[in-house]
């Protein structure tokens, strides 16, 4: 017989509910989430899952009862912590749609703590679907194993975003003219990266983010990057130089 492949392993399935869990709560499930459950993972009473709210951890959960539309679990045991992740923020300018929602997806995965949308002169996308987005937050919180929902804000245009942000948290800028290696100039630490827009920050928004107090303009090599490109590869370089790859 040939042997049993080692990948993909087995693992329960993992789905976000609202809390708060504890131990021994019956969670009532409907539309979506039970649908998912009862239809698409087939889930049948007695079988088990991962749960978690984005507060108090991992959980294990047991179908108690299923049906077409509704399903009941109930709270087994806590199977992780709320995690204690690094505090990372992602500023970003907007791209198109499915470039977006694949930044803000992998954002999350690489462990990103909170989102902020910026608008700048050469941003071309002037609406965004946040509860897309929340959906997205979700659905890669799920898949990757994390216990916290990463954050989104209502997008703000550039000279806001920097007259309202909390000077006290360093802002790592992305800055495509020059500036200190990425791996050099991170630090352990309250930290937002900055990435702009296809085409770049004109040289005045250029000149007033490195004008910003607590503000480093950083490389990112030397390849041009796409706007997405370009953020995520500043969240890894961040998460193994001062975050928790190290």
């Amino acid at each position: 017989m040939p042997a049993t492949p080692a990948w993909p392993p087995r693992s329960l399935p993992r789905l976000f509910v609202r809390g708060p869990l504890a131990q021994s709560t019956p969670i009532e499930l409907d539309g979506a989430p039970a649908h998912y459950l009862g239809n698409v993972m087939r889930l049948k009473p007695g079988d088990r899952l991962l749960l978690f709210d984005g507060a108090s951890g991992e959980w294990l959960g047991e179908v108690a009862e299923a049906g077409k539309k509704h399903m009941t679990l109930s709270v087994v045991e806590q199977t992780r912590p709320q995690e204690n992740g690094p505090d990372l923020w992602l500023a970003f300018a907007p791209v198109k749609k499915g470039r977006v929602d694949w930044l803000v997806e992998k954002a999350v995965e690489l462990g990103v703590a909170r989102l902020q949308p910026v608008v700048t002169q050469r941003t071309i996308v002037d609406k965004l679907n946040l509860d897309r987005m929340r959906a997205h937050i979700v659905e890669a919180a799920e898949q990757c194993g994390r216990t916290a929902l990463a954050e989104i804000d209502e997008p703000t245009k550039l000279d806001s975003f920097l007259k309202g942000r909390d000077t006290a948290r360093t802002l790592y800028f992305a800055d495509e003219t020059g500036g200190e290696p990425a791996a050099a100039a991170f630090a352990p630490g309250s930290s937002l990266i900055l990435t702009g827009p296809e085409g770049g920050f004109t040289p005045d928004e250029a000149a007033a983010i490195r004008a910003s107090a607590n503000a480093k303009p950083i490389s990112l090599g030397p390849r041009i990057l796409r706007a997405e490109t370009a953020a995520l590869a500043a969240i890894a370089s961040w998460m193994s130089v001062a975050g928790d790859w190290r």
